[in-house]
């Protein structure tokens, strides 16, 4: 559906509900779903903003519908909904601005973090124990009971997105034994409780000075323990552990208010649903990032990464899943991750040789959309030789042949001048992150080489100016 489109449809709503002339509607970016956002404004300047949200999936348009109105009964802040089209595709929301808790937080000082995320877990409680009482879970979408299923569903999204597009070694047996006994600890918490699916900084926007909460139409009947560490291992929040175990305390003696019970239940399986979210969050970063190349779950990784080597130490699994903890300390030896994008004053240039026949284009983690991809598989290939196949474009003698090739030293002069170019108009301009790759048929011989020679030719005359990453994808899969 075209962008006009939506916009006529978006134009009906408006006009069946006797909204004033409309100024302008902008689309806001987007995010990890198909749900697509506008916000529209009146030419009458009284008139508030609103939003108009699109979403194919219909189902999980009337779980959202059915959820907004049981929850704004409740005095809960959620988005009021103004009006909706009769194909439950199309919705008008109250715009809460763009704001998220993640943005606020960031530039916060810890005392006024820990009040927000203390007023946050507190209204979670409400939602959980308040919420829960009377909400229809039959258009509960796409399940209406945290139960097996999901659970099983998100460590095979974890296996198959994450585990399975990189390079990691398992035993797939030893592995699903322990998803299956994990499974069995995350069963035993007492369920009975509004379950928010996705409850994260990124989902709760500051409207007024106060929490506002969205994306909640995925939710279900489930345990308390879930959304409490969906909030505080968010990768990206990047909180430090002395201050999850602090918010966790507090969130704690809310719950003691309330049962003693209760509290000792979510103690005893706090620790699992720590892992079990991990997993859940990796197959989806998996997914979105290395799959349909989306930089923003791209650049979560390394923070998820940086949680997993702290909760190894902190937080073990146990003897009881010694597969999946081998899984976890090779997700921390990934070195494609090694980098996280931050503002620096120096430019980072990450170059890279890759195979076009075993792994394809490297992703741009940086989210700079790619750089240069040049194609080595021109120049004389030493993989052809029987001296020379067995060794690499670090090798000397696969240098020396390829030095002695005319064609390779205008191919890299060729290469090097338009790489200039950029990194000197990236310096001149502020920018942060610049990619280059090199490619070949095999990725051990010619695209080494090539990346290898412009390192050093960009190394030797920026050095006081950039950052340069090197990495040979297929020589660190030892193949």
């Amino acid at each position: 559906m075209t962008l006009v489109t939506h916009i006529e449809n978006i134009n009906q709503i408006l006009a069946k509900n006797n909204y004033p002339k409309v100024e302008e509607i902008v689309e806001l970016p987007s995010a990890g779903s198909a749900r697509l956002y506008f916000r529209v404004f009146f030419e009458y300047y009284g008139h508030k903003p609103v939003l108009a949200a699109f979403n194919p999936e219909v189902n999980e348009n009337i779980a959202q519908y059915s959820f907004s109105m049981h929850f704004l009964k409740k005095g809960l802040n959620v988005p009021e909904i103004y009006a909706k089209d009769e194909s439950y595709r199309y919705f008008l929301l109250q715009d809460l601005g763009d704001q998220t808790m993640l943005d606020a937080a960031a530039s916060m000082k810890t005392g006024e973090k820990r009040k927000l995320y203390q007023k946050v877990l507190k209204q979670l409680l409400r939602f959980q124990t308040q919420g829960i009482k009377g909400l229809d879970l039959d258009v509960a979408w796409p399940v209406k009971k945290f139960g097996p299923d999901n659970i099983l569903w998100d460590l095979n999204y974890f296996k198959y997105y994450f585990i399975k597009t990189h390079t990691i070694y398992f035993d797939e047996l030893k592995l699903e034994t322990d998803f299956r006994n994990l499974s069995k600890l995350l069963l035993a918490a007492k369920p009975g409780f509004f379950l928010y699916r996705d409850f994260q900084a990124r989902n709760i926007m500051i409207h007024n000075g106060e929490p506002w909460f969205i994306d909640f139409q995925g939710g279900r009947q489930g345990p308390l323990v879930y959304d409490v560490v969906s909030l505080l291992y968010q990768a990206k929040a990047n909180l430090m552990e002395g201050f999850r175990d602090e918010l966790s305390d507090f969130y704690l003696d809310e719950l003691k208010k309330q049962s003693t019970n209760l509290a000792e239940d979510f103690k005893e399986h706090y620790h699992w649903f720590i892992w079990f979210r991990i997993m859940q969050v990796m197959g989806a970063y998996g997914y979105r990032g290395k799959l349909q190349a989306k930089a923003h779950f791209l650049q979560s990784i390394p923070y998820v990464i940086k949680n997993i080597k702290i909760l190894l130490e902190q937080k073990p699994l146990g003897d009881g899943f010694a597969e999946l903890k081998s899984v976890f300390m090779q997700i921390c030896d990934l070195k494609e991750y090694e980098l996280i994008t931050t503002i620096r004053e120096k430019l980072q240039v990450n170059i890279n040789s890759f195979s076009y026949k075993k792994g394809g284009y490297p992703i741009d983690i940086s989210g700079n959309g790619g750089g240069f991809a040049f194609d080595c598989r021109a120049l004389p290939n030493p993989g052809r030789y029987k001296n020379l196949k067995d060794f690499t474009g670090r090798d000397k003698m696969v240098i020396d042949f390829l030095n002695e090739k005319p064609e390779t030293k205008l191919f890299v002069n060729q290469a090097y001048t338009m790489v200039k170019q950029s990194i000197d108009n990236y310096l001149d301009r502020g920018f942060n992150n610049l990619q280059i790759n090199f490619g070949c048929t095999g990725g051990k011989h010619r695209s080494v080489y090539c990346a290898e020679k412009i390192a050093g030719l960009i190394i030797g005359k920026y050095s006081e100016r950039v950052i340069v990453s090197l990495r040979h994808q297929q020589l660190e899969k030892g193949i």
